[in-house]
C-alpha cells in the first residue's frame, strides 16, 4: 500500500507542471489527447474507490487473470476515461482529489484480503500491484508525450516491481523452459514450451532493462524496434517473443 501512495504524488506533480498547450497534444495512445490520458489517471483512482470486500473463501483472479480483461473492456474503459475527461475542468485537482479518497479508502479496508473491483474479484494486495502497473505504465506515456523526465520522479521500486510483476505474468501465459527472459537487476523468468534445460546456459535467452521490458509488455514498443535500439538482446534457439507480447 505504501508503494502505491509514493506513486501518487509524482504523477500528479506531472501533471500540475502541464500547460493547456501540452494537455492538447496527442498522447501517443489511440483517439486519446494528453488531457485524456492525465484523465484516465483519475479513473485509476476511481476504480480504488470503490472497491468492495469480500468473504475470505471467495474466488479470486490472479494479476495475470486480472490484467487479461482489459482488452475485452477497453471500450468501457475508455468510455469512462472520456466521461471524466469532459466532467472536470481542473484535472490535476480532480487527480489529487479522487486519490486522496482512494487511499483513505484503501487504509480503511484494514485486513481485508480480497475485495471486488471492477474487473473481478482479486486479493487486495494484486489489485494494489495492478494499479502501481496502471500508475507506471501511463506515467511513461506521459512523459513521452510531453518530453519529461522518465520516470516522473517513481519511485525506482515501483519501476522495478512492475517489471517483475510483468514477467511473472509472462511465465504464467507461456509457461515451459525453452526461454529465459532476464531484465536485471529485477528478476529472471523461463517461458515457453519446447526443449528445456537442466543446468548452463538455456536454449534460448532474451535480456533488457526493466523499462524496456515494461515498454515491450505494455506494447509501447514492438520487439523489432526494440532489438534494432539495442536495448534488447536475444540469441539461441527460439529467443523471440514477439508472439507472446504484448501482454497488456
Amino acid at each position: 500500500m505504501p508503494l502505491l501512495a509514493a506513486c501518487v504524488d509524482p504523477v500528479g506533480q506531472a501533471l500540475a507542471s502541464l500547460t493547456p498547450a501540452q494537455l492538447a497534444q496527442p498522447s501517443g495512445l489511440p483517439g486519446w489527447s494528453v488531457r485524456d490520458l492525465a484523465a484516465h489517471l483519475v479513473v485509476i483512482a476511481d476504480s480504488v474507490r470503490h472497491l468492495e470486500p469480500l468473504p475470505a473463501n471467495a474466488g479470486v483472479l490472479s494479476i495475470s487473470e486480472y490484467v487479461a480483461g482489459y482488452l475485452g473492456r477497453a471500450e468501457r474503459i475508455s468510455g469512462l476515461t472520456l466521461e471524466a475527461a469532459a466532467e472536470m475542468d481542473d484535472i490535476p485537482a480532480g487527480y489529487q482529489e479522487r486519490w486522496d479518497d482512494a487511499l483513505a479508502h484503501l487504509e480503511s479496508l484494514g485486513d481485508v484480503d480480497k475485495v471486488l473491483a471492477r474487473r473481478g474479484a482479486a486479493r487486495l494486495a494484486d489489485l494494489v500491484v495492478t494499479r502501481i502497473i496502471e500508475l507506471v505504465v501511463h506515467a511513461d506515456d506521459l512523459a513521452r508525450a510531453v518530453s519529461l523526465p522518465v520516470p516522473v520522479g517513481l519511485p525506482p521500486a515501483a519501476t522495478a516491481l512492475v517489471a517483475r510483476a510483468l514477467l511473472d505474468v509472462l511465465a504464467q501465459r507461456d509457461p515451459g523452459r525453452a526461454l529465459e527472459v532476464r531484465v536485471p537487476p529485477v528478476a529472471a523468468v523461463q517461458c515457453m514450451a519446447g526443449p528445456r534445460h537442466t543446468r548452463g546456459t538455456p536454449p534460448g535467452v532474451v535480456e533488457t532493462d526493466p523499462l524496456t521490458w515494461t515498454r515491450l509488455a505494455a506494447g509501447r514498443i514492438g520487439w523489432s524496434e526494440a532489438l534494432e535500439s539495442g536495448a534488447l538482446t536475444a540469441s539461441g534457439e527460439r529467443a523471440d517473443l514477439s508472439s507472446a507480447l504484448p501482454l497488456l
